[in-house]
């Protein structure tokens, strides 16, 4: 049997790096009083307005829950197969050569911290960013914000498209690959082993791009994560209203917002305990381009 591809942490897509690592330090700034930090650094995200229209969207439910399912709730399993069945009838990409590059644009808007001062929403910009097929030649970052950045991405991206093709395609198999993967990264910092399989599970549905009967796998695995629910009325950077699934996991939820009558993958939202926005995306285009920099 093939070994498996392992994630590695400088593979993790935007600002997840800031996710695993900030939430043992949010706890400990918290217990101290000091403000709370968490950045982000590779996400995708789709948005549009300004930061106050992001900051106003709406939270719906009660913020976490006492007690949690020991499986994905009814709910998130129908969202989720839903997404695996669209998955599965998607077109695949036909052949891809190692010499192509996956692109994938979004809109998004996270917080940061500047030189020690308050944490600030960023305005909701357009991202763009061109991942070799098979991580052997550098990729490339635009971000339309500071001045329209423009990063040549040289060397770090180990967990390529072609890893993701040789990932189980059986869902349970998929579901110990996230665990065994995801228990690998955290380095003991966060001992919530099914709130790190759904994360990197958060992280592959979002800046990457896999084959369908990888993409339905992935979907699947993630009902046999505990504690996975639904959020109705959530709306993504963009305004398109859908359903999110979340797990409520310390002060930070993530909501993966997906299509209300598709199932289809729309981005996320982040809140903090206190409803707070933290980060906000929507994916707007997914594709195989013959080099970086081209648009589909």
């Amino acid at each position: 049997m093939n070994q498996l591809p392992e994630l590695p942490e400088r593979d993790l897509p935007p600002g997840r790096h800031r996710l695993l690592k900030e939430r043992l330090m949010t706890e400990i700034r918290r217990e101290d009083q000091a403000a709370r930090t968490r950045a982000r650094w590779l996400l995708p995200a789709l948005g549009a307005g300004a930061v106050a229209t992001v900051a106003a969207i709406a939270f719906t439910v009660p913020f976490g829950s006492s007690s949690a399912p020991v499986v994905a709730s009814k709910e998130a399993v129908a969202v989720l197969e839903g997404a695996a069945r669209g998955a599965e009838s998607g077109v695949p990409y036909g052949r891809v050569r190692d010499d192509q590059f996956v692109y994938i644009k979004s809109r998004v808007a996270y917080m940061h911290q500047v030189n020690g001062g308050p944490e600030k929403l960023d305005p909701v910009h357009t991202r763009e960013i061109w991942n070799s097929v098979n991580g052997s030649t550098s990729g490339l970052l635009e971000e339309d914000i500071d001045n329209n950045q423009h990063v040549v991405l040289e060397g770090w991206q180990d967990f390529t498209y072609r890893d993701l093709a040789e990932l189980p395609t059986d869902p349970d198999e998929m579901y110990d690959w996230l665990c065994e993967t995801s228990a690998k990264k955290v380095d003991g910092e966060h001992p919530d082993g099914d709130e790190e399989a759904f994360v990197l599970f958060g992280d592959l549905v979002q800046e990457s791009l896999m084959p369908p009967d990888v993409s339905a796998a992935l979907y699947r695995a993630a009902t046999r994560i505990p504690g996975v629910e639904v959020v109705r009325g959530v709306k993504d950077a963009v305004g398109r209203e859908g359903v999110a699934i979340t797990r409520q996991a310390g002060r930070v939820q993530v909501q993966m917002i997906f299509d209300g009558k598709t199932s289809v993958f729309l981005g996320e939202r982040e809140l903090d305990d206190d409803g707070t926005v933290r980060g906000i995306s929507a994916i707007l285009d997914r594709a195989i381009v013959d080099k970086a920099g081209q648009r589909p």
